[in-house]
């Protein structure tokens, strides 16, 4: 079975991003990937993770593309926090930035989706990373 958690909040403290997960989990552990895809259907990156005796996905609304492009430029991984727990999400820089890269200028993603990235993202992109 699969889990859908949509993010679409977070916050910064220093160098730290924190994205809570508001809804109620089947769950009390959730493993990291490591790897993200994109659905471009819903406008979302998608970090993957493993569960107890499933498989998870976090979907990363448009509202948080900003705190993604921080993400990047301060080159740390994201944190997930759910009831006490927070996870570090492994990967996350590596996958997002390959991400980014492979969508820009690749209508294969729809093109409101490949615009709406080459526009959220346009800092990093313009950058070397």
């Amino acid at each position: 079975m699969r889990t859908e958690i949509h993010i679409n909040s977070g916050t910064q403290n220093g160098p730290i991003i924190t994205f809570p997960i508001g809804e109620k989990l089947n769950t009390k552990i959730l493993i990291p990937s490591g790897k993200m895809i994109t659905d471009s259907e819903k406008m979302t990156f998608v970090y993957l993770l493993d569960e107890e005796e499933e498989y998870g996905q976090l979907h990363f609304e448009q509202a948080v593309w900003p705190l993604l492009v921080d993400s990047l430029k301060l080159n740390t991984n994201p944190v997930v926090t759910f009831d006490e727990n927070a996870v570090s999400l492994n990967g996350f820089i590596e996958e997002l930035t390959m991400l980014i890269y492979n969508i820009e200028g690749n209508n294969n993603y729809g093109e409101a989706f490949s615009t709406a990235v080459e526009s959220a993202f346009e800092e990093i992109l313009k950058s070397t990373i």
